[in-house]
């Protein structure tokens, strides 16, 4: 009996009625009540989200001069400097095409780091405009799953994983931010996507895939068949861009060729997602008052 319950219980996830409104109706109700429409850049990345499911932008114009942004770069310095050792190690072996190992991608605060409210990564996901856009993307108060600092090593192996095209499962949206810490062209295998398949899109065929593992990879040419290459957004750019995207919706990234890509990343998602957490949370869980951060923060 129980199982069948919890069967009826995740479809009903699935249906965005039941999903905002019975599973996620506080941080609904509270978001309404509490946060105010975004303007400026803030607003133009909403709507580029809305529509593409994509947007892109820089710290210099969201953040501003008193971001926490010069403070990322020195603590990812360090963290560059600490695990010298590793990173080489991880680029001797980034050439393993063993299904199911990103071996490509080395993730520097682990696979689960400690979630630090105190610390850069945390801060920058959660007072600064990206948790507003989050929270208004999504129309709730949203939760922080997921930050690190990933560093993709350039390769000639054939694309594999999240190299190819793909859908993200973790929520009926899903908002993911990632911040170039260097210069990113072709050869560093930039963040791509194909605008307007993600849930509010209007592209809903889905293309040509094969399984690797449980997961559906869909290539370049498949793709292409559902939406034309010259509509693809190849997020290219120098350090310091900003960029937000509706993984629910078809992307690829990291096929890097001549150089290393090293970006800070997050992940925001409702309060019922059955996604797993990537956090290891210490026993003093950070305090809930009811706005958007404790939201984040907090189970």
């Amino acid at each position: 009996m129980i199982k069948p319950i919890r069967r009826l219980a995740r479809a009903a996830r699935k249906y965005e009625l039941t999903w905002r409104y019975a599973y996620n109706l506080a941080p609904t109700l509270s978001h309404q009540r509490k946060d105010a429409p975004l303007t400026g850049e803030a607003a133009r990345i909403l709507n580029d989200l809305n529509r593409d499911g994509i947007a892109i932008s820089s710290v210099d114009a969201l953040l501003g001069s008193d971001s926490p942004y010069s403070e990322l770069l020195k603590a990812v310095r360090r963290l560059e400097s600490d695990k010298a050792g590793e990173i080489e190690t991880a680029r001797a072996s980034a050439a393993d095409e063993t299904t199911g190992k990103k071996t490509f991608l080395l993730e520097y605060l682990g696979r689960n780091p400690v979630l630090d409210p105190g610390s850069v990564y945390a801060r920058l996901a959660v007072k600064t405009p990206l948790l507003r856009i989050a929270n208004a993307y999504l129309g709730m108060f949203t939760r922080l799953r997921y930050y690190n600092i990933w560093h993709t090593f350039a390769t000639q192996s054939k694309p594999r994983e999240s190299q190819l095209w793909h859908r993200d499962r973790e929520d009926l949206y899903i908002l993911k931010v990632f911040i170039y810490l260097r210069d990113v062209d072709l050869g560093a295998g930039p963040f791509t996507y194909a605008p307007g398949t993600h849930r509010k899109g209007a592209v809903g065929q889905e293309p040509e895939y094969f399984l690797e593992g449980r997961v559906k990879r869909t290539e370049d040419d498949h793709m292409a068949a559902v939406l034309p290459r010259d509509r693809w957004k190849i997020a290219n750019g120098p350090a310091g861009t900003i960029i937000f995207a509706d993984t629910n919706g078809y992307h690829r990234g990291g096929l890097a060729r001549t150089s290393d890509r090293v970006m800070y990343t997050c992940m925001y998602t409702s309060r019922a997602s059955e996604s797993e957490e990537f956090f290891v949370r210490s026993l003093q869980p950070p305090p809930l008052n009811g706005d958007a951060e404790s939201f984040a923060l907090n189970h």
